[in-house]
């Protein structure tokens, strides 16, 4: 019994190392940001307890190019959560793609403006009272008849640029608020399943394809995931800059057999978020001990720093 257990023992070892190997020996390094934000319009909410996910720019790796994950009106997973938008950041020799997440308060999502509430710090797009959503009818697109819990604050929004990314060559020179770094130590709660569902339907579309839609997609915003082909869906209105060859980020990166490079190609939403939930092993020690690589890895992440996976711990994985 003790042979056969170290022989399980030391095949299990094996597999984690060729496992480990594997994963550093090819990189491939996204060296190009995403195209411009599309202009688009919101499509009507489909009901009360709908909040608005604005959409982006994900990358699939097997046809090396950008497609657009529409904008979606998508129920709140918990009352009192809000939505932290997915975002694309420089990480010292290549972007790196954050998920968004759920939270009681909306944490740091690279600066960027996507519009409707979303205009780079924080959402004022609603809020939430005594267990109800609150749309601010100024940046949502709401049927008054339907939905009653309705308010109106005028936002200045200036958006030019439509840049899509954080930091790098033409980025969003933003970094996290003091109460956005409270937040990313928060409870948060992944994209529910009709979000997966929704981006991987989005990236299975030809049509949302950088290189196909030149910046410009054809569904650009749906009233529910998934829901492309309903009457509802919105195409975008125009790029939201020109859009070149050079915007799509195949072929720019390199493979290399290189044990201490240790990103690797993995689609955006197989990524897991910026922030993670406090750490709770029930051992005081090491919950302190993850919380500070949690805290080095958020640092290291908004200053621009790459970090491998191994020094990121529970924190950001990179895709180059």
């Amino acid at each position: 019994m003790y042979i056969r257990f170290i022989r399980t023992l030391l095949f299990a070892l094996v597999v984690l190392s060729m496992s480990a190997a594997s994963f550093a020996q090819i990189g491939v390094a996204i060296r190009i940001g995403p195209p411009a934000l599309p202009v688009y319009e919101q499509p009507l909410c489909p009901g009360d307890g709908y909040l608005w996910t604005p959409g982006y720019w994900a990358y699939d790796y097997d046809v090396t190019d950008y497609y657009w994950v529409p904008g979606t009106w998508v129920m709140s997973p918990e009352v009192g959560f809000l939505w932290t938008p997915a975002y694309w950041g420089w990480g010292g020799d290549g972007f790196v793609f954050y998920d968004g997440y759920w939270g009681p308060h909306v944490g740091f999502y690279g600066g960027i403006n996507y519009g409707f509430g979303y205009f780079g710090v924080g959402f004022e797009g609603g809020r939430w009272d005594n267990g109800h959503f609150f749309y601010n009818r100024s940046v949502n697109n709401v049927n008054m008849n339907e939905i009653h819990n309705v308010y109106n604050t005028p936002v200045l929004n200036h958006n030019d640029s439509h840049v899509s990314y954080n930091g790098g060559n033409g980025g969003i020179s933003v970094r996290p608020t003091p109460e956005e770094e409270a937040a990313a130590r928060e409870r948060h709660i992944p994209p529910v399943a009709a979000q997966t569902q929704h981006a991987q339907a989005a990236r299975a579309n030809p049509q949302e394809r950088a290189s196909v839609n030149m910046g410009k997609p054809g569904v650009a915003a749906t009233p529910r995931p998934g829901d492309f082909n309903d009457r509802g869906a919105l195409p975008a209105k125009e790029a939201g800059a020109p859009y070149t060859p050079g915007n799509r980020g195949g072929n720019q990166g390199s493979s290399e057999n290189n044990a201490a490079r240790t990103s690797t190609a993995v689609h955006p939403h197989d990524l897991p978020p910026l922030a993670r939930s406090a750490p709770n092993t029930g051992n005081p020690k090491l919950d302190k001990k993850y919380q500070q690589q949690q805290d080095k890895a958020s640092r290291e992440a908004a200053t621009g720093t790459r970090q491998t996976p191994a020094a990121a711990g529970p924190g950001a994985r990179e895709a180059g």
